[in-house]
């Protein structure tokens, strides 16, 4: 084999095959089994690992990879996995899998309040891939006396798949030593798949720079001539992605919001419908998904163009966490996820009007709502352009 570039290119890779695969059975099922099959190694880095059933039984799925020879390396967010267990982390590590942390708030070697491993990926063997916004929880997975969170994840082999391979060495070995020695895993597969299929990889960091999610946003209200669909769970954009939406919603391109009805978070959401006002001035349309919790991040317009990952429209997401996206540029995946989220609108979700809005929410309800958005508006500033400036003084001064 011929080893990559060290430095993942952010253009399109050409030769990929991809489905899209929805939360809960579906996911757990797919995920469980590509672990069964690995025969190199394997990474996982989650936003949420919680230590329950689904949890358990990624767990030992992963035990039994590492006690046949296979590297297995699991990161989880130290702030929201914090509550793993202390036995439950041991055994796996008597196990064979190499555990930690990514820096916990606060413990950052950049001081960056509020920054977050958001990323939900799988990489085996540099040969198959799942990256979408899907934690490893019962609430993302169906058979526990509650539908599963609606949320989506992209299985992907070919070209993108090494890309994904640096990205989790980067995190993983980050002030280490030892990212040499395990660049082999970036090897490009024997097997290379024929069918095209463009994927690039997409991330956002703030302190390292990155935005390249809010641009593929942006890039998509700039360019869709038709129609563009979105589906968010916690749908707060900043004045700059709004600008973009209405300039694409007033040259007669059609927007469709697809929101949570049920959230999870219920601060965000009453800030969240302080907005629609805006968002009915712009004729732009508004769903609400009532089925389960909504907690996908997936967007795509004109029928040949989708994105999907980790990333919120908001700014926690474009300030301060760290995304990773996937952009297809095939019509075939397009259509599929506009084809699914069209299914979803018709049999699970509320059309909301401006006329229903108003009879639904009276004048104090409106106020409320109105606080909540400025309360979400200054945990925004605090989790982003106050810390970042912090971040950059603490970086600038060790140097």
């Amino acid at each position: 084999m011929t080893l990559v570039r060290t430095r993942p290119s952010f253009s399109y890779t050409q030769h990929n095959t991809v489905k899209l695969i929805r939360g809960g059975k579906e996911y757990f099922t797919l995920l469980l089994s590509l672990i069964e099959q690995a025969e190199r190694f394997i990474h996982l880095q989650v936003y949420i690992y919680d230590e329950d059933d689904t949890g358990r039984a990624v767990a030992e799925a992963l035990m039994a990879a590492a006690k046949r020879g296979v590297a297995v390396y699991l990161l989880p967010d130290g702030y929201a996995s914090q509550n793993m267990s202390k036995p439950f982390i041991k055994t796996m590590e008597e196990a064979g899998i190499r555990f930690r942390y990514f820096q916990p708030i606060l413990k950052s070697d950049f001081f960056y309040f509020g920054r977050r491993l958001h990323h939900k990926l799988l990489v085996i063997d540099g040969r198959h891939s799942l990256v979408g916004g899907i934690n490893i929880s019962n609430k993302y997975n169906d058979g526990f006396g509650h539908p599963a969170w609606l949320d989506w994840a992209l299985y992907s082999e070919g070209d993108i798949v090494p890309e994904l391979v640096r990205v989790s060495l980067e995190l993983w070995t980050r002030f280490r030593k030892d990212r040499r020695s395990l660049l082999w895993q970036a090897d490009a597969p024997e097997k290379r798949i024929k069918q095209v299929c463009p994927i690039r990889l997409r991330r956002n960091d703030w302190v390292q720079k990155r935005s390249q999610i809010t641009t593929s946003y942006l890039e998509m209200f700039k360019d869709a001539r038709s129609h563009i669909y979105i589906m968010s769970s916690y749908f707060l954009p900043g004045m700059l992605l709004r600008k973009k939406m209405a300039r694409a919603a007033r040259r007669g391109v059609k927007i469709r919001l697809v929101l949570a009805g049920i959230s999870d978070v219920k601060l965000a959401k009453h800030a969240e419908r302080y907005i629609y006002r805006w968002i009915f001035k712009n004729n732009i349309e508004v769903y609400e998904y009532n089925h389960s919790v909504l907690h996908a991040k997936i967007a795509t317009y004109d029928g040949k163009w989708c994105t999907i990952g980790s990333y919120n429209v908001n700014n926690i997401s474009a300030f301060a966490s760290i995304e990773l996206n996937l952009d297809v540029h095939q019509e075939a995946i397009a259509r599929s996820m506009q084809g699914e989220i069209e299914c979803i609108i018709r049999e699970d979700c509320e059309r909301i009007t401006e006329e229903d809005f108003r009879t639904r929410y009276n004048f104090f309800k409106r106020l409320f709502q109105h606080g909540c958005y400025q309360v979400v508006r200054v945990l925004f500033f605090l989790f982003t352009f106050y810390f970042k400036q912090r971040s950059f003084k603490s970086a600038n001064a060790s140097k």
